[in-house]
């Protein structure tokens, strides 16, 4: 098989991005000045590339897969194939928005008020669009950084940033009046390489494989032993993906229970469950769930 072309963030994402793939079991190595990271696998390459630019390179053929935000895949217009999204669990995961936001003591509470007005961004060509399908004229201009800080100095009347929470936002004295996109990690791929049966194969187990690492965040499985007079009391305590695992010891009265639990759960169900009966709890740090 010709070799799977791979693009990793550059950046703030990089080392949670190595991180997944270490999760998923893959060991990127990076070294102090190169833009090619090495990976324990002959069949992948790798290549760092700032996460605005990689989906223009994925649609043009210069990688086969890669991992970029949901956001820069709409900046850019890109023609690529999503392959997976890649956000956390239910229990973890925070999406980032981006918002726009004005001084906090404007008197402007509607996107309509800004009107003739100029935004400060690095979402140029996405808030443009955003701007022109509600049919209101303003002035975008690309901002190369700190752009909190574009309103407060006066260079912009608003600006279009990204958040989790918007306690950055609130800390540069501004209010957010509109959310224009909730983004998130997505692996996608070239369309060409896509239909290539070999590389598809391989970019399905990396999706696979990527998507169990981020299923397992913040999990945990938990064993156990249950007195057969308790069993049904104890298995009707336990959250659990699906049901527990039920398997009868040697000794007839007693039964032994495994589940998987969110880490979180544990400080208040391993106390109950001694309290009921149970004995010889295990906890143990999961690194892949694969839920069909």
């Amino acid at each position: 098989m010709s070799l799977i072309r791979l693009a990793i963030p550059k950046g703030s994402l990089q080392q949670s991005t190595i991180d997944l793939f270490k999760d998923a079991g893959w060991s990127v190595t990076m070294s102090s000045r190169s833009y090619f990271p090495s990976i324990d696998d002959p069949d992948i390459e790798c290549a760092l590339v700032r996460a605005q630019e990689i989906s223009r390179y994925v649609e043009s053929g210069l990688f086969d897969v890669a991992l970029t935000g949901k956001d820069w895949i709409l900046e850019n217009s890109s023609d690529v194939f999503e392959v997976a999204d890649l956000i956390y669990s239910k229990a973890t995961y925070r999406p980032a928005k981006w918002v726009l936001a004005v001084d906090e003591k404007s008197s402007i509470t509607r996107i309509e008020e800004l009107e003739g007005k100029k935004i400060a961004t690095e979402l140029v060509n996405f808030t443009k669009k955003y701007f022109k399908d509600r049919n209101i004229k303003v002035d975008v201009e690309f901002s190369w950084g700190a752009t909190e800080a574009k309103v407060v100095d006066g260079l912009a009347d608003a600006i279009v940033e990204v958040t989790e929470t918007g306690s950055t936002i609130r800390a540069h004295n501004l209010k957010i009046i509109d959310e224009l996109l909730v983004t998130n990690t997505k692996l996608i791929a070239n369309k060409e390489s896509w239909k290539d049966s070999k590389k598809r194969t391989k970019i399905e187990q990396i999706a696979l494989m990527l998507k169990s690492a981020l299923q397992a965040t913040g999990m945990a499985g938990l064993k156990m032993n249950a007195p057969k007079d308790k069993l049904e009391k104890i298995i009707s305590m336990l959250p659990a993906i699906t049901s527990p695992t039920v398997c009868p010891l040697h000794d007839p009265n007693w039964y032994s229970l495994e589940i998987i639990i969110h880490e979180s759960q544990s400080r208040d169900l391993i106390p109950e469950l001694l309290r009921t009966g149970a004995r010889g709890i295990i906890e143990y740090p999961l690194k892949k769930v694969l839920d069909g």
